[in-house]
């Protein structure tokens, strides 16, 4: 008789950072941009205070009972949220946002991005991104 699996558990880390951006694609003209992102197309940018959450999904490590240490976890995304992000303009000040949008869809996406480098292959399951209470975006790589 085999060994039953190791159990798959989902951990989840959360952190807050603040951080403007204005809504404008260089692939829009003026009048689209206006037309689309209305005000959160103000020239001068507006701010969030967005919440992130990441999942990470993976089998319990019998030996130490985890499926990751969460030090490692806390520490990629101080590295790929915190450090760049946090108290930033994410149009002026982010590189990944240079030539892209600032939407929350983006900001998941370059966030999904940086953690793949940081992480495990294969336990990144979910980025999570709240721009407000209300508007919430995530992306699981797909």
């Amino acid at each position: 008789m085999g060994s039953l699996p190791p159990p798959i558990v989902s951990i989840i880390r959360r952190e807050h950072f603040s951080a403007a951006h204005r809504l404008h694609s260089k692939f829009l003209s003026d009048e689209e941009n206006k037309q689309i992102f209305g005000k959160c197309n103000n020239p001068n940018g507006h701010g969030h205070n967005y919440v992130v959450e990441v999942t990470v999904r993976g089998p319990v490590d019998s030996r130490t009972g985890m499926v990751m240490n969460l030090v490692d976890l806390k520490e990629a995304m101080h590295k790929v949220i915190m450090e760049p992000m946090d108290h930033k303009h994410l149009d002026l000040d982010v590189p990944a946002f240079k030539n892209l949008p600032s939407t929350t869809e983006n900001v998941c996406i370059v966030i999904w991005q940086g953690l793949q480098k940081f992480l495990p292959p294969g336990l990144l399951y979910e980025v999570k991104v709240f721009e407000t209470e209300n508007n919430i975006c995530y992306y699981r790589g797909e």
